[in-house]
C-alpha cells in the first residue's frame, strides 16, 4: 500500500512538473512575466513547489535571462539582463543630468542675483573697475609734481643765495 501511495504521489510530482515546464514555455512564447508567482499560478501549483524542487526554479531563472528568440522583423530580442542593463544606463544618465541641472540654476540664480543688485541702484556703480586705475594714475602724477617741486625749490633756493651774494658784494663796491 505504501507502494502504490509513493507511486501516486510522484506521478502527482511528475504531472505538476509537466505543468510548470509548460507555463515557462507558454510565458516565454508570450512574453509574460517569468517570476515565480507568475509561473505557479499558471501551472496551478503552490509556489513552495518551485523552491522545494531547485530545479525547476532553476529553469525558470534560465528562461528569465535567454532572450525569447528572434524579433519580428530583425528586432533583437529583449531579455531581463539587457533591460536591466538599460535601466542602469538610464539612471546613469538621470544623474548626470540631474547634476547639469543643478550647475545650470546655479549659474541662472548668480546672473539674476546679479541683474536685480545693479537694478536695484544698491549695487556699486560700473565705473568701479575704472577706480583703481586713475587712483594709480594720480600718485604717479602727484609724485612727479612732488619731484619737480622739490628741484624747483632747490633751483630758487639757489638762486636766492646768487642774489644775495650779489646784493652783498654790490653793497660793499658802492
Amino acid at each position: 500500500m505504501t507502494t502504490a501511495m509513493n507511486d501516486g504521489r510522484q506521478a502527482d510530482t511528475e504531472r505538476r512538473r509537466t505543468r510548470v515546464q509548460a507555463a515557462i514555455k507558454a510565458a516565454r512564447r508570450d512574453g509574460a512575466p517569468l517570476t515565480a508567482a507568475a509561473v505557479a499560478r499558471a501551472a496551478g501549483v503552490d509556489r513552495t513547489f518551485l523552491y522545494r524542487h531547485r530545479d525547476m526554479l532553476d529553469a525558470l531563472h534560465c528562461a528569465e535571462r535567454e532572450p525569447a528568440g528572434p524579433g519580428p522583423a530583425g528586432v533583437p530580442a529583449v531579455t531581463r539582463a539587457s533591460l536591466q542593463a538599460d535601466l542602469s544606463n538610464a539612471n546613469a544618465r538621470a544623474s548626470r543630468l540631474a547634476a547639469r541641472v543643478e550647475q545650470l540654476e546655479s549659474r541662472l540664480s548668480r546672473h539674476l542675483g546679479e541683474q536685480a543688485w545693479h537694478a536695484s541702484g544698491l549695487g556699486p556703480p560700473t565705473d568701479v573697475a575704472e577706480l583703481p586705475a586713475t587712483i594709480t594714475r594720480l600718485e604717479q602724477t602727484n609724485t612727479e609734481l612732488k619731484r619737480t617741486l622739490e628741484e624747483c625749490q632747490g633751483e630758487l633756493d639757489a638762486a636766492r643765495a646768487a642774489n644775495r651774494d650779489l646784493t652783498r658784494a654790490l653793497n660793499q663796491r658802492g
